[in-house]
């Protein structure tokens, strides 16, 4: 697909003054897109020119069935990713177009250009980051995160860690995920069978019915599956495993453009508080790390 019009966004510049302050922004030319906030108020920052498949569309791929990431309620999109992404969109100007992909074809897909970015829940960090960093480029972290062993306590409530799995046990993983790559190279050595799944949500209904022993999946997700499905005091996360990964965007090598201005409005809206307000909205009950603390 043959990329549209480039579209440039302009930054306001904002003037302090002892005992008042004003700002002033120049009306900006036909076609460009609305002029986001400096990330300090006596500076400013060069505006990246970015590129999208279709004029004024951010096309995004992701699995939608990762909650609390993404998902799909009601016929539409929603999540962590989804408000954030959407909150960046709407600041350069531009309407998402989601586009469900399967996590494991996702970066070869991105790299294809057949969407303009991925908001998955990606890992960028580690082996796993290194090797998709050869396909794809990363914007700055937005989550940290790890994983974690869930179990049905009702039918195993022996089990408290990855230690008290046995030859034989088998544990869902999500293809294409570092969960996957964890346990095929932690458990499979140890005689645990390792099941695949294209999505991990019925992975938990496996985990409840019995047909599996436990999954291994990045923890806030399994967390909210957990409410989500309404399995608590049935199925548990009884484990956190600490891989330190953190979350990323992801673009295509050939818009670097595109990955720049998204990472000045990920700052601004860091900076702001806004990243502090849909956090609190997905998870009420986690403190705000302190490097996505407001600073304005």
């Amino acid at each position: 697909m043959r990329r549209s019009m480039r579209w440039t966004f302009a930054l306001t510049l904002v003037i302090s003054l002892v005992g008042a302050a004003c700002a002033q922004q120049a009306s900006p030319p036909p076609g460009t897109a609305p002029s986001p906030t400096p990330t300090t108020p006596t500076e400013t920052t060069p505006s990246p020119t970015f590129t999208t498949l279709e004029e004024g569309v951010l096309r995004v791929g992701s699995c939608l069935d990762f909650p609390p990431f993404e998902f799909v309620e009601g016929g539409d999109e929603k999540g962590f990713d989804v408000d954030l992404t959407e909150e960046i969109a709407s600041r350069l100007g531009l309407q998402v177009q989601w586009v469900r992909a399967d996590f494991d074809t996702i970066f070869t897909a991105l790299a294809a250009n057949d969407f303009d970015m991925v908001a998955a829940a990606v890992t960028a960090t580690g082996d796993v980051g290194a090797q998709r960093d050869q396909v794809v480029d990363f914007s700055d972290y937005y989550f940290n995160a790890g994983q974690s062993l869930a179990v049905n306590v009702q039918r195993t409530p022996d089990i408290k860690s990855v230690d008290d799995l046995e030859p034989g046990d088998i544990v869902g993983v999500q293809r294409g995920t570092t969960g996957k790559d964890w346990a095929e190279e932690n458990l499979a050595p140890r005689g645990i069978q390792v099941k695949t799944y294209r999505t991990i949500t019925p992975a938990f209904a496996d985990l409840e019915a019995g047909a599996i022993t436990g999954i291994v999946n990045d923890a806030p997700s399994s967390e909210g599956i957990i409410q989500r499905q309404q399995l608590t005091g049935v199925v548990e996360v009884v484990q956190f495993i600490d891989t330190g990964e953190k979350y990323a965007f992801a673009f295509s090598e050939d818009n670097p453009g595109l990955r720049e201005a998204v990472n000045q409005v990920l700052r601004e809206i860091i900076a702001d508080g806004t990243y502090a307000e849909i956090w609190k909205r997905w998870f009420p009950q986690t403190p705000l790390p302190e490097e996505y603390q407001p600073t304005s």
